[in-house]
Formats: structure tokens, sequence, C-alpha cells
């Protein structure tokens, strides 16, 4: 009987450990890289350098634009911007990225937006350039292209 509860309590204890150690273990990269720059031209609005974040959670990723160098025209209460922002497949075809994410922002601060909703699969190479970004506020929309490819290059998500 003592053997027996030996070998059940190192059967939990190993059981225990495999538990803590797929808990603790670092999460790889999912998509890469997980920013880029991209030339904007908002047109009439403006344009400048910006940022985009990515991020995954297996099929599921979110873009995040911010720039200094494009500005609210007027203050924008939070979540109010409805946006659109479609890359570019290396195979062809596009990926649209959805949402009305957006702090709240004064008069002449810096635009952000997102984190925006899309889909991805496994190998996709997304790139912003021949792409846009669509913002609508207050029933007026914004379109902004990328100017050349976005550095250091394509989102790869796993």
């Amino acid at each position: 009987m003592r053997h027996k509860r030996m070998t059940t309590g190192a059967a939990l204890a190993v059981g225990a450990l495999a538990v803590a150690g797929l808990a603790l273990a670092p999460t790889a990269a999912a998509v890469t890289p997980d920013t880029a720059t991209i030339t904007a031209d908002c047109g009439t609005f403006g344009g400048g350098e910006a940022t985009l974040t990515a991020t995954q959670d297996g099929t599921a990723a979110t873009m995040t634009l911010t720039s200094s160098a494009i500005t609210a025209p007027i203050a924008l209460g939070q979540d109010s911007i409805a946006s659109t922002l479609t890359l570019v497949k290396s195979g062809g075809g596009t990926t649209a990225f959805t949402g009305t994410k957006n702090p709240a922002m004064a008069a002449g601060d810096p635009v952000t937006v997102g984190p925006l909703d899309g889909t991805v699969a496994s190998g996709d190479s997304l790139e912003a350039y021949g792409g846009s970004l669509r913002m609508t506020v207050f029933g007026i929309t914004i379109t902004c292209t990328a100017a050349a490819p976005q550095s250091p290059g394509p989102f790869v998500f796993d």
C-alpha cells in the first residue's frame, strides 16, 4: 500500500510540474515584426510618419495606427472614429481590420486608431503599401495611403 501512495504522489507531482511549466512557458511572438513605420498621405488632411502595431492570437489579429504627424482636426470623443485599415496580401488580395476604437483627442492631438480587429491565416504576409486607412468622423471620410512600402517589412503571421 505504501508503494502505491508514493507512486500516486509522484505522478501528481510530475503532473503539477508539467502544468506549471506550461503556464510559465514564454509565448512565441506570433507576428513579426510587431511594429512597422509608414509614410502616410491623407490628402488635404495632411500626412507624415505613422506607426502600425500588430498583435495576433490564433487567427484573430489587431492593428493600431499612431501618428504625431497626422493630427485630429477637431476634438474627438473616445471610440468615435469608424476605421477600416486594408492591408495587401503578398499572394494577392487584401485583409481588412475594422473597428471604432480610439482614445479621446483634442484638436491638434496626434491621431491614434485601434486596436482594429481582423482575421489572418498562418503565413499571411501583409503590407500597408497599396492598401488604405479609411476613417469616418461625423460623416466625413478621410482616406490615407502609404507613400512607400512599410519599414522594416511586411507583417508575417504565424
